[in-house]
């Protein structure tokens, strides 16, 4: 038995992805000859609400061409603390595009809105760098795939507006937020300049991000893309299981997401573990073991390792579970399980 809970990111494509893989029409990208990938980037952009949008490798790569595409060196933006682009991207943005994060600590990863006025710089003052974008988070990976409501998109756009300044959302899992709060993706999108998108998580795809956003930005973005070395030949193959994604793997994510419930409510009722069952918006389950618990989270996870269920650890003595595609409602049951056993056998040890 393997049921692998590490991550979203760990799902193989279907067969319907590689079937679409192998029939790809392609043609070089770089001179806008693959009918599949700009089938993909004109129905990726249309979903999202934005009037163009581009392929790019990966999402890191596409949160730091949006960057690049919007800021200039020396510049600053405004990001929740525990973001991905500040936690878990190399620091890239000040490797690439030479700008500093002004990390601003969210509640459950939302930023609230007076902390992000009051972060953006004054110009009157040649001490602090310019204050160039706003990014959020959604779903907030560190705080356990937290959905940023819309009425603070809203008043972070207006904040943005006011400021003369460009919001940019991380939105690497912006389709489980949507499906979860029954929105189309567009009615959350449409409060940030750009909006990167990852198809390698939930959605299941192999390979591949797309950046969306208006014309201009999205015709700079190319150039960055290029500089970075993500222009792709023939990229069809790459576009085509993103567009079987698009079309096949979005409404079935609230299957990930019952999945996540029934987790957690099983976690709630083993002894030992702590957990907060209102936190639990999406598809993933963040816990932790009780201090003086009879085991702690490293040898839960080791335990259940050993049994053919694979956990992470975000942070010490924090446990991650993430469902997906490939785990299904049999596998939830069994995972409990199992991880009621590893629990037991230290009690009785």
């Amino acid at each position: 038995m393997r049921i692998d809970l590490r991550s979203d990111t760990v799902t193989k494509p279907t067969e319907a992805m590689r079937k679409a893989m192998y029939e790809a029409e392609v043609g070089d990208i770089n001179m806008f000859e693959d009918p599949t990938v700009l089938k993909l980037e004109e129905m990726a952009a249309e979903r999202l609400g934005k009037e163009a949008a581009i392929l790019v490798t990966s999402g890191t790569q596409g949160n730091q061409v949006a960057i690049l595409s919007q800021t200039g060196r020396g510049d600053e933006i405004i990001v929740e603390a525990s973001s991905h682009i500040v936690m878990l991207e190399g620091a890239a943005h000040a490797v690439l595009a030479g700008v500093q994060p002004r990390q601003v600590p969210g509640k459950r990863g939302v930023m609230n809105p007076d902390d992000v006025r009051a972060a953006i710089r004054p110009m009157i003052d040649p001490h602090y760098p310019k204050s160039a974008m706003i990014c959020v988070e959604n779903t907030h990976n560190f705080h356990g795939g937290v959905i940023v409501p819309n009425d603070n998109l809203a008043q972070l756009q207006e904040i943005a507006q006011e400021a003369g300044i460009r919001m940019h959302m991380d939105g690497a899992r912006v389709f489980n937020a949507a499906v979860a709060s029954g929105l189309p993706v567009s009615e959350i999108t449409k409060y940030v300049d750009t909006v990167q998108v990852c198809f390698t998580k939930g959605l299941g795809a192999p390979v591949g991000s797309i950046l969306a956003g208006d014309q201009e930005t999205i015709n700079t973005a190319r150039h960055w893309r290029k500089r970075l070395g993500g222009t792709m030949r023939q990229a069809g193959v790459v576009a085509a299981p993103m567009l079987i994604s698009l079309t096949e793997m979005v409404d079935r994510l609230a299957e990930d997401h019952a999945n996540a419930r029934l987790l957690a409510e099983g976690l709630a009722n083993i002894e030992g573990v702590e957990i907060n069952l209102d936190d639990i918006d999406t598809n993933m389950i963040y816990f932790s073991m009780k201090e003086d618990g009879p085991i702690t989270a490293r040898d839960l996870l080791i335990g259940c390792y050993h049994e053919g269920v694979m956990g992470g650890m975000m942070t010490p003595g924090q446990i991650r579970f993430v469902t997906h595609h490939e785990v299904t409602t049999d596998d939830i049951h069994k995972a409990l399980e199992v991880i009621n056993r590893v629990a037991k056998s230290k009690v009785t040890a």
